[in-house]
């Protein structure tokens, strides 16, 4: 059996393979919990927005695009790592190179575009509120939002195949051909690089959300990030009491810490493995699984300030 530092640096996105069969327990019930629940919240909100018209907005189009995406991750990635965290290492699944690839392609597949839509949320939402109702308009036509949507799924249909080292976990009897001094170190050096980027733009939207909503008042609902359906904008509603201009800025505040909480680890890890030594083989294992998790938490964060959705899922459940 492969002691931890070989299988992690031949399967990176695999739990560690301990010796321990409760730990194989322990880490397969983990993900079976991630998979229920990520499957259940997802197709929820995609349903309520599908099924209610006031819900169907362009920032909940994003919402339901990225939904789409981390049911890739939840409901057919995340079930077949639960069950092969129970299998022996010599098993013929886990030697399958096609089967790796094809987990590796729905894992690689899912979070593209997750994070993809994590950014037109937070895009939509800050020109929404920091720019006039006329550049709002112009900006997200139905063609203009189908093209966004359209683009987070092509870029990740590009990248899976181009980069299939990056998503696809080596065998642990047979590690892959090039050392830690090859590709695969900068394909994880790129992907870290990526995400940097695309949390700063994240973080530069809701941080200009937060100054708005503290410093002046919006013709929106900042409270509930609702999205107003028709255009023209109505009247301005007066300005937002300090202790709603407080709560705002506090959701949206606690959305960007789990989000950094579920994309950074990996960042960082990638980075240390890069510039300096791998990290430990644990600290390794529980990025990525902090990454995963994010794809659970998504429509949580999106839909539990929002009256909206609120109302829609009590109609619909008993």
């Amino acid at each position: 059996m492969p002691n931890a530092s070989s299988w992690s640096a031949s399967s990176p996105l695999l739990l560690l393979w301990e010796d321990s069969s409760g730990t194989h327990i322990f880490l397969s019930l983990l993900y079976a919990v991630l998979a229920i629940s990520g499957t259940l919240s997802n197709v929820m909100v995609i349903y309520l927005v599908f099924s209610f018209k006031k819900l169907q907005t362009t920032s909940n189009a994003f919402i339901v695009n990225g939904c789409a995406a981390d049911l890739s991750v939840c409901a057919l990635w995340m079930p077949q790592e639960a069950v092969l965290g129970l299998l022996p290492p010599n098993s013929s699944s886990l030697r399958s190179a096609e089967y790796r690839l094809l987990r590796g392609g729905l894992l690689g597949l899912g979070l593209t575009v997750s994070l993809a839509s994590h950014l037109l949320v937070a895009f939509n939402r800050y020109v929404l509120i920091t720019k006039l109702p006329s550049v709002y308009q112009a900006l997200y036509q139905r063609r203009h939002t189908g093209c966004m949507i359209g683009l987070s799924w092509a870029l990740a249909l590009l990248l899976v195949p181009l980069l299939p080292g990056l998503w696809t976990p080596g065998s642990a009897q047979q590690p892959p051909p090039r050392g830690p001094d090859g590709s695969s170190r900068y394909t994880a050096l790129l992907l870290a690089l990526a995400v940097l980027g695309q949390t700063a733009l994240l973080l530069h939207c809701y941080l200009g959300i937060v100054r708005r909503v503290r410093g002046s008042a919006k013709r929106v609902s900042v409270l509930n990030f609702h999205l107003l359906h028709q255009l023209p904008f109505p009247a301005a509603p007066p300005p937002p009491r300090r202790a709603q201009r407080r709560l705002s800025s506090v959701s949206v505040l606690l959305l960007c810490c789990v989000f950094l909480l579920g994309t950074q680890p990996l960042v960082w890890v990638s980075l240390l493995g890069f510039f300096l030594r791998p990290a430990p083989p644990a600290l390794q294992a529980a990025s990525w699984l902090l990454l995963c998790a994010l794809s659970a938490l998504n429509p949580l964060l999106y839909t539990w300030r929002s009256e909206e959705f609120r109302r829609a899922a009590r109609s619909v459940l008993p």
